[in-house]
This record gives C-alpha cells, sequence and structure tokens, in this order.
C-alpha cells in the first residue's frame, strides 16, 4: 500500500499562523484547504460537551489524522454518521491539493484558528492526533507506534494504559522534544483544564490504518487497526 510522508517542520513553516494562511490571496479555500468544524448544543448531548477532538494537520498533511478525528469524535469517516456511543466537538484544518501540501502545515503553538480556539476553550480537555515519521520520533525506521503527549497527565496515564490493552507500541512523549505537546499554547491546552492529550502516531503505524491510504480512500477502507487504535482513545476519555 503506498505510504504518504508526515510532515513536521514547524521551524519552517511558511506560514507564522492560521490567520496568514487564510489572508494569503494566493490559496483558495475548498481547493488548497479546508475546515471541518462541529459543534454539539447542549440539547443533543444532554450537557455541554467536555471534549473536543482535533486534527490541526489534516488531509495531505499528515494523513490518515482527518479519519482519526472524525472517528475518536464518534462518527464514522465513510459517511459521516454517528457510530454510537458518545459523539463530541471536533475541528479538523486539511491540506486539500494533490501534492505540496506540506506547505500548509502551521505548528500547533501557532493555531488561532477563531473556531478551534472557540471549541477548546469551551471544554475541559482536548484529544490531538498528528503524524510523524518514526525518525522524528526518536524510533527505528519501520516502527508503528505513537506517541502521547500533552498537558493532561491523567489523560495521557489513561491513553498510555488503553493503548497498552490493545496491543499498540505507546510511548510516553514528555522524553521527545518537539512532539511533547507540553507547551501551554499548543492548541491542545488551550482547554479550561489548560491541559489536552497529544497523540503522533508513526507512519507506519497509520500505513497499517487503511487499505487504500489515500484521501479519497482512506474513509472506506478503514482497517480493524484503526477502530482498535479509535476505541482505545475513547475508552480512555472520562
Amino acid at each position: 500500500m503506498p505510504v504518504l510522508p508526515a510532515v513536521r517542520a514547524s521551524a519552517a513553516d511558511r506560514y507564522p499562523s492560521y490567520t496568514a494562511l487564510y489572508a494569503d490571496p494566493e490559496l483558495v479555500a475548498g481547493v488548497d484547504y479546508g475546515r471541518r468544524i462541529r459543534r454539539h448544543a447542549a440539547s443533543e448531548t444532554g450537557a455541554w460537551p467536555s471534549t473536543v477532538v482535533l486534527a490541526p494537520h489534516g488531509g495531505g498533511i499528515e494523513p490518515g489524522t482527518s479519519e482519526l478525528c472524525l472517528a475518536v469524535a464518534g462518527y464514522r469517516p465513510a459517511d459521516l454518521t454517528p457510530g454510537g456511543g458518545a459523539v463530541h466537538d471536533h475541528w479538523m484544518f486539511e491540506g486539500l491539493r494533490s501534492s505540496g501540501n506540506a506547505a500548509l502545515h502551521v505548528t500547533s503553538t501557532h493555531c488561532d484558528d477563531p473556531q478551534a480556539l472557540s471549541l477548546c476553550g469551551g471544554a475541559r480537555r482536548a484529544v490531538s492526533l498528528h503524524g510523524c515519521s518514526p525518525t522524528q520520533a526518536g524510533l527505528p525506521e519501520g516502527t508503528a507506534a505513537v506517541l502521547v503527549g500533552g498537558r493532561d497527565a491523567g489523560l495521557k496515564q489513561a491513553l498510555l494504559g488503553a493503548f497498552g490493552a490493545a496491543g499498540f507500541d505507546a510511548r510516553d512523549a514528555a522524553a521527545v522534544p518537539g512532539l511533547d505537546g507540553d507547551d501551554p499554547a499548543n492548541i491542545v491546552n488551550r482547554t479550561l483544564s489548560g491541559g489536552g492529550a497529544q497523540l503522533e502516531l508513526t507512519t507506519p503505524l497509520r500505513g497499517a490504518m487503511f487499505t487504500t491510504n489515500t484521501r479519497a480512500g482512506r474513509p472506506h477502507t478503514t482497517t480493524t487497526t484503526f477502530w482498535s487504535f479509535v476505541a482505545a482513545v475513547r475508552a480512555a476519555l472520562p
């Protein structure tokens, strides 16, 4: 199956913020990039939502994270219908180009999208989905693993436990500078509690989650690995 590269180059980001990206007259919303946002009203869930799920680098930027964001939020990626159980607010920014999506990467500490800030600012916790290569994670090539970071220590431990029980190679991201997700300015930590959990999935792990690893194919070809991962994340959420 084709494996698309991860992008993790905040030092070389072309845009210092989403505001700057949205203001670029050379970019066209719906052609170069898109956003998907879902905010649930209190009447839909019985209480104000307490969790928001994020994919700041979805689509072709960090492939697989859009589909994971939807599924963790409680929706089937193939048809966007609820998959059963709790549903959560979610926000994602997606690269829609056939190539060159790396140029649309905005590091999470520079996320100033108003909708993302509003959703996180009204939630007690957040989970963000990201992609990295094994090398970026300090792991041997070919390693299928997830690094768990962020400032919500309790949620981090719950996730590490859930991943371990499900048979995933899960590592604490605290020892991996740049992927630890512990900066207070990181969008995943801009919650009411000041914390969230950042999940960095290596390219081989994400590759195992789809039988057709393209933007068009991923929503319709999710594997048991994908759904086992999603179930582990959802089980760790309070």
